[in-house]
């Protein structure tokens, strides 16, 4: 497969990402960041009416496409109402639970373009002052966020300019480990996006050709459900998620391979296709787990319900305590890379 990126190239570029504000429906910013990372490479890029990012190579064969996504989009909040005291109420943008989010440091963007920072928490944090602060719940009534701004009431907070509808996004905190881990807030699926630009910008340096016309599509809604099930072309036959590996307590993916995903909460992914994935992980000496993911969906799995005739896939690096307080390992990316790698140069699989 010719030399690959270095690995501490991707973590960097995957660095760069987390650290970009980018909640489902806020995502422009992460996208110019996309485009300008493969700027001077001579390619086909334009941005569909949703805003993601559609890159095309050209491959030897133009009759059968292969589409492969991930998504830049990620869990945040949405200002919902400004209590009498100046702090603000929240709604949620993607799937989580608030206790994943409680006390973490957050930024609110205004629409004029203003950031200010605070802390999500929950009113009866003080236990000096609440009986129940452990045990009350982790709910919208409860959790608030406190600004770092001398705001006591609801006309002090507006005259900041922060409104209903505002964004917020979390502080990723990310960390690179010597032992080899990154954790950090977002590598669903930044992670997966960072090795999808960084293959992009390989194969157009590295002058190879591919067996077949290759669509990629950096998505912005996947988190919300329909990011990545327009733009596939007529001739598309095989479309591949790039996502994260699910973990937890009986699943077989881990931090250190990559995870090839049978079902989700979708139903299975194509079985010709994951056979075709499995075999070429074997064949390169690809350290894999298959595994199903029991409350999971993807842009693939998106695609498959929107209608279209593909053959539908997804692979990722596996991500620790996703929507949470994720973590994986180097290791897991560049077996990530080498499967993916492996994959756009490997034909058609006839189905």
């Amino acid at each position: 497969m010719g030399n690959l990126p270095q690995i501490k190239e991707t973590i960097m570029l995957i660095r760069e990402l987390v650290s970009i504000p980018s909640p489902s429906g806020n995502t422009s910013k992460v996208i110019d960041f996309c485009e300008q990372y493969l700027k001077g490479l001579d390619l086909e890029i334009k941005r569909n009416r949703k805003g993601g990012l559609l890159i095309t190579i050209p491959g030897k064969d133009n009759g059968q496409h292969r589409m492969l996504t991930a998504h830049v989009d990620t869990l945040g909040a949405m200002v919902k109402e400004i209590k009498p005291n100046g702090r603000l109420k929240l709604a949620m943008i993607g799937g989580y639970r608030w206790n994943s989010v409680e006390g973490e440091y957050c930024k609110i963007e205004t629409e004029s373009g203003d950031t200010y920072t605070g802390t999500i928490l929950m009113k009866q944090t003080s236990v000096h002052v609440y009986k129940d602060a452990g045990e009350a719940k982790r709910n919208d009534e409860n959790i608030e966020v406190r600004i770092d701004e001398m705001t006591n009431s609801e006309e002090e907070t507006r005259k900041l300019g922060i409104n209903v509808g505002d964004f917020v996004s979390f502080d990723p905190r990310v960390q690179v480990t010597e032992s080899g881990f990154i954790k950090s807030r977002h590598l669903d699926d930044k992670a997966s996006t960072a090795i999808l630009l960084r293959m992009i910008k390989w194969i157009k340096e590295e002058e190879i050709e591919l067996p077949h016309t290759t669509h990629f599509l950096i998505s912005n809604n996947e988190e919300i459900g329909y990011g990545g099930n327009s733009n596939i072309t007529p001739e598309t036959v095989e479309y591949l998620a790039v996502d994260m590996g699910a973990l937890g307590e009986g699943q077989s993916s881990d931090e250190y391979t990559v995870s090839i995903c049978a079902k989700d909460s979708s139903g299975p992914y194509h079985y010709g296709l994951r056979k075709h994935l499995v075999n070429l992980a074997r064949k390169n000496n690809v350290e894999y787990r298959v595994d199903i993911y029991p409350y999971y969906g993807s842009d693939a799995s998106a695609a498959i319900k929107a209608g279209h005739d593909i053959v539908h896939g997804l692979i990722g690096p596996g991500i620790e305590s996703s929507h949470a307080f994720e973590r994986t390992h180097e290791s897991s990316l560049i077996n990530t890379e080498k499967l993916l790698y492996a994959y756009v140069q490997s034909p058609i699989t006839n189905y």
